[in-house]
């Protein structure tokens, strides 16, 4: 399938299973991609992160059964996968702005969050910078935090600014920014600020190594301040390259930044000459 008949097929799972458990893994699963990789590409392109979509077409579908003769608030709580009245009334009230014997009443309006349709609107002629590079296996080593797959964009910056805080810096320079999905919990990735490894460097123990397979990479790169100019490019990854791209698709579960020092340039990461690169694991979709 391409990038967008994935997407558009894991909606279609989602609307055929709420008022089912649903988890980012299982949806991932369903179409062969990587919970982080679903999960940010699901976001860049419908602007909503999925634990919300599935939350506002459930909450959205809740209303419209509570103004069915005869139902009761705890039923349609437990449908939607709520645990108590409590918590279902104050998401319920929150979304809609009204409390659920409100709409039971018929006192006030509801919210309709209708199902998401996918349209893509390719530029003529577009044609975005990209390298497609085989890389031998490699070590890295660096700090590592386990981040929640919806706060990524948040955490991911935060946790750099601890690691310089904490001393790290003269230790792990930063060479990479990478996204595993490998060995985090349900709902998680794993982050790590990470350099090459190099045996004779003498590292504290509380540094964990990584090794990264060889793999077939998509090198894109960016050029200008942080975090601009990189959140740019992974924007255009989603909804320009991967979409209009015939011959790769994902295939991994590893997500790299690579950063040029930023010492090598006047103003630093906020350069408009600064370099990095975003680096996709991708096979051809012939294989």
């Amino acid at each position: 399938m391409s990038w967008l008949e994935d997407i558009t097929s894991s909606i279609k799972y989602i609307e055929g299973h709420l008022t089912d458990e649903l988890t980012l893994e299982k949806i991932a699963a369903k179409i062969n991609l990587s919970p982080f990789y679903f999960q940010k590409g699901f976001s860049i392109l419908c602007g909503i992160t999925v634990s919300e979509y599935i939350r506002n077409r459930r909450l959205s579908l809740a209303g419209r059964d509570l103004q069915t003769d005869g139902v009761k608030v705890i039923d349609v709580a437990m449908k939607y996968g709520y645990d108590s009245p409590d918590s279902f009334t104050k998401a319920f009230t929150r979304f809609h702005g009204i409390t659920p014997a409100q709409a039971k009443s018929g006192d006030g309006e509801l919210k309709n969050y209708l199902p998401l349709k996918i349209h893509v609107s390719m530029k003529g002629g577009f044609e975005m910078e990209c390298k497609i590079v085989k890389k031998p296996a490699f070590t890295v080593v660096g700090s590592a935090k386990i981040i929640k797959n919806e706060e990524g964009y948040k955490e991911c910056p935060q946790f750099w600014t601890e690691h310089y805080e904490k001393g790290n810096g003269k230790y792990i320079c930063g060479m990479y920014g990478i996204c595993l999905d490998d060995g985090a919990p349900e709902g998680f990735f794993k982050y790590m600020i990470a350099d090459d490894y190099i045996p004779s460097k003498d590292i504290p123990e509380e540094f964990e190594t990584v090794v990264i397979p060889e793999n077939t990479w998509a090198v894109f790169p960016c050029k200008g301040s942080m975090p601009e100019a990189l959140q740019k490019v992974n924007t255009e990854i989603f909804k320009e390259w991967l979409p209009g791209n015939s011959d790769y698709e994902i295939a991994g579960m590893y997500n790299i930044e690579y950063y040029t020092a930023p010492c090598d340039y006047p103003k630093g990461n906020q350069d408009e000459n600064y370099y990095c690169e975003i680096w996709m694991p991708v096979k051809s979709k012939e294989q």
